[in-house]
């Protein structure tokens, strides 16, 4: 009896790579327009979120070293975006905290991108298009879902 062969994942690898070589432009344009690095608009976006974080949070939630996050943070800090205060209980522990001006530009960063994204999807897609877009939407949502979230195949 032979076993039956594995299915090639790079067989039908059309879509794949379509789908990169159309979104790795876009996402890079995106990026470009923000005048910070996206490490950096990952913290401000963590500590945004949660009011609050450690180095180690956010080294975990950015997925970059805690020596990089140490030397973001500061630079943060240094453009006042941040701010360090140590905990109340464990002088050891110092907690990284949104600032209002950090809260309003994450809010710029995340608009630069946008507004460019805005802009060409109005200017050079047809209403057809958009449409097919919009409806795209949901497919692309569920490649990043949890798998429990996602219903079993079959």
């Amino acid at each position: 009896m032979t076993e039956a062969p594995h299915p090639d994942p790079l067989a039908d690898s059309a879509p794949t790579a379509e789908l990169l070589e159309a979104l790795q432009p876009i996402l890079r344009r995106i990026v470009a327009e923000r005048t910070l690095s996206p490490g950096k608009v990952g913290i401000l976006r963590h500590v945004a979120e949660t009011g609050r974080a450690s180095t180690a949070e956010l080294a975990a939630a950015v997925q970059v070293s805690p020596q990089a996050i140490s030397l973001a943070t500061r630079e943060l800090e240094d453009l006042a975006l941040v701010r360090r205060i140590p905990d109340e209980t464990d002088r050891r522990r110092t907690w990284i905290h949104p600032t209002e001006a950090g809260r309003a530009r994450l809010a710029e960063e995340a608009l630069a991108g946008r507004s460019w994204l805005y802009g060409v999807i109005q200017d050079r897609l047809t209403p057809a298009e958009r449409r097919a877009l919009t409806e795209a939407i949901p497919a692309l949502r569920k490649l990043t879902a949890t798998p429990e979230a996602e219903p079993p195949r079959g």
